[in-house]
């Protein structure tokens, strides 16, 4: 799905969101609720309060990309902390999220930074 796209890193509105609004209604979310800009490489993702339903607000070039997954059966593991600021979160992350897994793999192996060699 979200494999194609480049963004540099994943923020998760927490809590529950209204998905009845769309593209401008959640840019506004991220401008002047978490004071970010909509514009930048990230994914600002949002969900709903069933947690079966998910939105993804995506600026590309030049227009936006809004990514909508409905469950048919299931609920994502939300973080449900009613808090202004979104938690960021890794590509890897949003992966194990749009699997239906926790976004905290106890299990998982570390992830490696590469690093240069003098």
């Amino acid at each position: 799905m979200l494999t194609h796209f480049h963004f540099e890193r994943a923020y998760l509105a927490r809590g529950s969101t209204d998905l009845r609004k769309s593209i401008d209604g959640l840019a506004v979310i991220v401008k002047e609720c978490f004071e970010l800009d909509p514009f930048s490489p990230c994914l600002f993702v949002f969900c709903n309060r069933k947690r079966d339903k998910l939105k993804i607000l995506q600026w590309e070039n030049n227009g936006f990309w809004l990514h909508y997954r409905r469950l048919e059966k299931g609920t994502f593991h939300w973080p449900s902390e009613k808090d202004e600021t979104p938690m960021t979160i890794s590509p890897r992350q949003l992966g194990w999220l749009l699997e239906g897994l926790s976004i905290e793999q106890k299990q998982a192996h570390q992830e490696v930074k590469a690093r240069t060699i003098l």
